[in-house]
């Protein structure tokens, strides 16, 4: 098999992990390769040069050779600045790098995602409202371009309520209902213009049922880590 060798492709760091005594395996969003598997030698050595630019929130020029399932870093340099992500919003970027993980197999290219993954993390660093949103958006972007879109569209009565269920799509109800969603939200989500807390708790809830099929909740630990910030945080 012969290598191939990729140079300063666009990417960001979803995972990084001890590899052996002083390499790292890392797992990447590269542009036009998809999520990929390198090996970064010497990464933790006390010569590494590259220690301080490898990290998460930060868009990263990748150059790595690849022969089989895993490539090997060959050199890194950044791409843009780190993204600040201030309190809850470091969890919610970690919870993107979960969902990606879980959800996308290695060299698959998906360069719309690549694209929604960095507006995405442009919204978690204006702040909990904004990034909120653009979480939401990029949860429904991301089941669509896996084909599993929601079926959202201008059609949605803004004054009804809807359940939703993945089997069977969305159902009117009573405003009452069990899980009632106002269409409003809905319609919110699908233009992506989710601009009250009413419209982003509506979206978050239907979004965290259309997700469970592909991703149980139970498999993802950013969840009941911000949780267990959160209990930490109440008065007793």
């Amino acid at each position: 098999m012969a290598t191939a060798r990729i140079e300063l492709q666009p990417a960001w760091l979803l995972s990084q992990k001890p590899y052996r005594e002083t390499s790292e395996l890392l797992e990447v969003l590269s542009r036009d390769h998809g999520r990929v598997g390198l090996v970064a030698r010497g990464l933790r050595g006390a010569r590494a040069r590259q220690r301080g630019v490898v990290g998460p929130f930060r868009p990263l020029l990748l150059s790595w050779a690849e022969k089989g399932e895993l490539g090997t870093l060959t050199a890194v340099e950044a791409g843009g600045p780190e993204v600040p992500l201030p309190g809850e919003q470091i969890y919610l970027g970690w919870y993107l790098n979960e969902l990606l993980l879980k959800l996308l197999i290695r060299h698959d290219p998906h360069p719309a995602l690549w694209a929604d993954y960095g507006t995405a993390m442009d919204r978690l660093g204006l702040g909990v409202a904004a990034g909120e949103a653009g979480l939401r958006v990029f949860e429904k972007r991301l089941l669509e371009q896996l084909g599993y879109g929601l079926p959202l569209d201008e059609s949605i009565d803004p004054q009804a309520h809807f359940q939703f269920r993945p089997d069977l799509g969305f159902r009117r109800c009573d405003p009452d209902a069990p899980a009632a969603l106002a269409g409003a939200s809905l319609l919110a989500l699908h233009r992506e213009t989710l601009s009250t807390a009413a419209e982003r708790d509506d979206a978050r809830r239907l979004m965290r049922m259309a997700l469970e099929p592909h991703v149980p909740r139970a498999s993802l630990r950013t969840p009941g880590l911000l949780r267990e910030l959160r209990a930490l945080r109440r008065p007793a």
